[in-house]
């Protein structure tokens, strides 16, 4: 195989245009993973923002190593000043069923975006802060035009992302935007500039502290100043597992995407595996939508960065004249586990990964959105790569199938012979209508080339 050409996917194109101006103006791969991050923050925000949490997975060409960094949300209270209020319950529809989330002050967790994405730079980084940043604050100050879709999601999401000071960001002059339309935060553009110039510090010790604090407990959230000032990026152990003779490398995560590697069937050929990879892939019932977007970046030296951040649904708290939308991952159920304290870094089913070929060199750097079905996501495309040939946009592109409890969901086009055993074997088959957002989000640079996901206008673009 070749070596992977420089490059950068992304869920929006101008998202992948920032981390691929910054590769050209020599920056590495964590440079350009930042500065497209922080393009999502503007871009993206219907999936993500500074407000929000993810992990960052790195790998080194020079000594192979592979490193993974854990900025997801932490549990607030540590302050021990106040109690929660009550969350707000919304409906949002999706798989025409109606799921109930909660949001408001009470959902929203300690971010950890500005201090990931400072801690990717720090660590490795070539070119200054503020060039990194620079993308985005011309996003910021611009618009940028929604994807349909993009749009697609906003339809589903508005119940929560519209709700207060959201609906005139979402649903200006009384409508959904729509594809086309300009997604633009009055403030953020200043906010990305005190960025730029402070550094990730502004948000948990400095001006914007202060802010966060005042707007959360004023809407019934307990994010306390302690919080903030304490919150750390963690360095998270790797898992790893073989796949056709490659190393895929990537955090422990809820959904155990490295776990479910290692248990796929040894005979990996077409259609037969269909029945074993659908029992390894079961999801227990959890078909939470989650607002998650995904960068995959590789530079000229060979070094891989892949970062994946959410926003839950947005809590609908915004900071005051910033146009920052906080997280909401408090009244995400499927993230709510029995040991949840104040302090305590919550879990996550978001897994940026790396994949290492038999000779020791990059082969694929590859992460994607989507709650519980992130892990169909990625094992579906490292399948189509690894071992059915295709190119990423092929295996990213092609139809997939998630399982749930009894039932496979299936995108159109998936192989009849595949769907005809799953039935005999007692799998009830949903047949969705269309590719769509349910089923993930990938981007991905590797071997095979760079893409990103039709189901979330994603892009992939090489230097």
């Amino acid at each position: 195989m070749t070596k992977v050409a420089a490059g950068v996917a992304a869920s929006h194109p101008a998202t992948a245009a920032a981390g691929l101006r910054v590769l050209r103006d020599g920056g590495t791969a964590a440079d350009a993973a930042v500065a497209a991050v922080l393009a999502c923050c503007a871009a993206e925000t219907i999936y993500t923002g500074l407000g929000g949490g993810g992990f960052a997975t790195y790998f080194d060409a020079v000594t192979g190593e592979v490193t993974c960094l854990d900025f997801f949300v932490a549990v607030p209270g540590t302050d021990g000043d106040r109690e929660a209020g009550p969350m707000v319950a919304v409906d949002v529809f999706f798989g025409g069923m109606p799921q109930v989330y909660s949001i408001g002050g009470a959902s929203v967790a300690v971010p950890g975006v500005p201090a990931g994405c400072g801690e990717v730079h720090r660590r490795w980084g070539r070119l200054p802060w503020a060039e990194v940043v620079a993308p985005a604050i011309e996003l910021a100050a611009a618009g940028v035009p929604v994807p349909p879709a993009h749009a697609q999601t906003l339809d589903a999401c508005a119940p929560a992302l519209a709700w207060g000071e959201g609906a005139k960001v979402y649903t200006p002059n009384g409508r959904h935007l729509q594809g086309g339309d300009l997604l633009f935060h009055d403030g953020l553009g200043t906010a990305m500039t005190r960025l730029a110039e402070a550094g990730p510090g502004i948000f948990y010790t400095g001006a914007y502290a202060g802010v966060m604090v005042d707007a959360v407990r004023a809407a019934g959230g307990c994010l306390g100043p302690k919080d903030l000032a304490d919150y750390r990026v963690l360095e998270t152990p790797v898992d790893h597992a073989t796949l056709a003779g490659h190393r895929v490398l990537a955090r422990h995560d809820m959904n155990r995407v490295v776990d479910t590697i290692a248990a796929l069937p040894a005979d990996l050929s077409r259609p037969g595996r269909a029945v074993e990879v659908a029992g390894a892939l079961r999801d227990r019932g959890r078909q939470k939508i989650g607002d998650t977007t995904n960068v995959s970046v590789v530079d000229a030296d060979g070094n891989a960065c892949v970062i994946t951040t959410t926003l839950g649904l947005g809590s609908g708290v915004w900071l005051p004249g910033l146009g920052i939308n906080l997280n909401s991952m408090l009244g995400e159920g499927e993230l709510i586990t029995d040991d949840m304290v104040p302090g305590k870094r919550m879990s996550s089913n978001m897994c940026p990964l790396v994949v290492i070929d038999p000779e020791g060199r990059l082969a694929v750097a590859a992460g994607s959105a989507g709650a519980s079905r992130i892990r169909t996501a990625l094992i579906g495309t490292l399948l189509g790569v690894l071992v059915d040939g295709l190119d990423m946009t092929e295996a990213i592109a092609r139809p997939r199938y998630h399982v749930v409890d009894d039932t496979v969901h299936a995108e159109p086009g998936c192989p009849r012979d595949e769907l005809a055993a799953l039935a005999a074997a007692g799998w009830r088959i949903k047949q969705w209508p269309g590719l769509n957002h349910y089923f993930g989000g990938v981007t991905a640079v590797g071997q095979a080339g760079a893409a990103g996901d039709p189901r979330r206008a994603g892009v992939g673009l090489l230097l």
